[in-house]
């Protein structure tokens, strides 16, 4: 058969038909104003709405002091630079401090060790499926890339403990982590290659688990090289805010003072928490102490293939191997935001996932599409719901940040929401951005929410028998 012979008549794109798109284009002088405003500025510049920008305050009914804007640099760990900043508004207000920060280093080391056990683990469990069959694919997409979930970073400090960024600093490798996860990701390559070979060729199971801990030793000394061992222990001193202060105008206040009287001596005098050799277990149990299994992961996907009220789970996702498989509560709307409502109201920041790429303004801090009109600019509606966005690929999660504020209207009901990123204080307004409420119930795919602030119908889908999905169904994208 000729299949020539079958093709529509409409098939190409014609001279005539460019010449009519022309036309059209030229005789609307709105068209002509887009363009220069879009080639001169760019199109987000060109799309921003003034009176959108001013219908979006920085203000907040409700809002959580927290410490100093973190940045993960040119590295994709928004997962776990979000989930330390949660914890860390707990360690700060538990122990009273101006400020902290976690090394987040320090658990990029292990993830790193973690994830590519995990991968060498998923191709061991694969061995019978070919390279190009979907599972095998969906298993090597990215061995031991940067992003990940909160689940993976519960993981980690079960595992492992937490540590201050002073005892693990960033490293060039963790600042711009682009070459570090090329290169492992090309030996894990290898490996999965040597297995894979070994297993055709006739070796034993045992003797499949024997290379891959000598594989392993090869990924550890790779990870060491780029990043340097990290502590086993280490010496802690944290110096605590006192009581009835009001911080830097109360310590102004107190230095003009002893100016006045020629008695300022320079010394911190704060009391200080000291301790010596601490390892990082010690240290998370005592001076964070969270129960990460009070964390329950909430989605909200309107698609027919998870219904709400289920509790799911992710085959082959994860870095930790032998930890629990990532699991999720699946919610509809008006529970998922009245929990974030909830926890933040009761003093506690969220952990949370969505499409940070749509209507967004990443210099200026705005998640609106009332502020980001290309739909204005471009002459045409954006018109796909949730589940369009999830079913096509358009619109799943792919970054983290953590919720410090909302701002509840006169029905009691969230209008805007305060959001901490992690990309630097010169991005937003000195690090923080704001999110309409139309945008947070569009692009925001999942929350971590303490067990306490979920309803009684959310809580027992907690512990129901799990729904597992594969890979490749559309709830949220890796968070980078």
């Amino acid at each position: 058969m000729d299949m020539a012979s079958n093709q529509p008549d409409n098939l190409a794109l014609t001279a005539e038909q460019l010449r009519e798109y022309s036309a059209a284009f030229n005789a609307d002088r709105a068209n002509l104003v887009a363009a220069n405003a879009a080639v001169s500025n760019g199109i987000l510049q060109a799309a921003t709405s003034y009176r959108g920008v001013r219908e979006l305050p920085r203000t907040f009914s409700v809002e959580l002091k927290q410490g100093s804007i973190t940045s993960q640099e040119h590295s994709g760990r928004c997962w776990m630079f979000a989930s330390l900043n949660t914890l860390r508004y707990e360690l700060m207000h538990k122990w009273n401090l101006d400020d902290f920060e976690f090394s987040e280093s320090y658990l990029f080391f292990y993830d790193k060790l973690e994830k590519s056990n995990f991968y060498l683990e998923n191709v061991l469990k694969t061995l019978d499926k070919t390279t190009d069959s979907r599972i095998f694919e969906a298993v090597n997409e990215g061995p031991a890339d940067d992003g990940g979930w909160w689940q993976m970073f519960v993981a980690l400090v079960k595992k492992y403990g937490l540590v201050p960024k002073e005892a693990y600093p960033e490293s060039s490798n963790s600042r711009d982590s682009s070459a570090f996860e090329q290169y492992l990701n090309t030996k894990l390559r290898e490996f999965a290659a040597e297995l894979r070979d070994a297993h055709q060729a006739g070796k034993s199971v045992e003797e499949l688990r024997s290379l891959k801990t000598g594989q392993m030793s090869v990924v550890y000394r790779i990870c060491a090289i780029a990043m340097g061992e990290p502590p086993t222990s280490f010496d802690l001193l944290l110096r605590v805010k006192d009581e009835g202060k009001d911080d830097a105008k109360d310590d102004a206040k107190d230095d003009a003072k002893a100016s006045e009287s020629g008695t300022k001596s320079g010394i911190d005098s704060r009391r200080q928490i000291v301790e010596h050799g601490i390892t990082p277990q010690e240290f998370y149990a005592k001076y964070v102490g969270e129960d990460l299994d009070d964390f329950v992961s909430l989605t909200n996907s309107p698609l027919a293939s998870t219904p709400y009220y289920r509790r799911y789970q992710l085959a082959f996702v994860g870095n930790v191997a032998e930890a629990a498989p990532m699991d999720f509560i699946n919610v509809p709307l008006d529970v998922f935001r009245k929990a974030a409502v909830d926890q933040l109201t009761a003093g506690h920041p969220i952990w949370f996932a969505c499409d940070c790429a749509q209507f967004s303004l990443r210099k200026a801090g705005i998640f609106d599409r009332g502020t980001v009109r290309v739909d204005e600019l471009f002459g045409t509606e954006f018109a796909s719901d949730k589940a369009h966005g999830l079913e096509y690929n358009d619109s799943r999660s792919n970054h983290a940040m953590t919720l410090t504020g909302v701002n509840l209207d006169k029905a009691g009901e969230p209008d805007r929401w305060k959001v901490e990123n992690s990309w630097g204080k010169d991005n937003g307004k000195d690090g923080y951005y704001v999110a309409s409420g139309a945008w947070f119930d569009r692009y925001v795919q999942e929350l971590i929410i303490r067990k306490e602030y979920l309803d009684e119908r959310t809580l027992a889908a907690v512990d129901s028998e799990p729904v597992t999905l594969q890979p490749w169904q559309p709830i949220s994208k890796v968070c980078r």
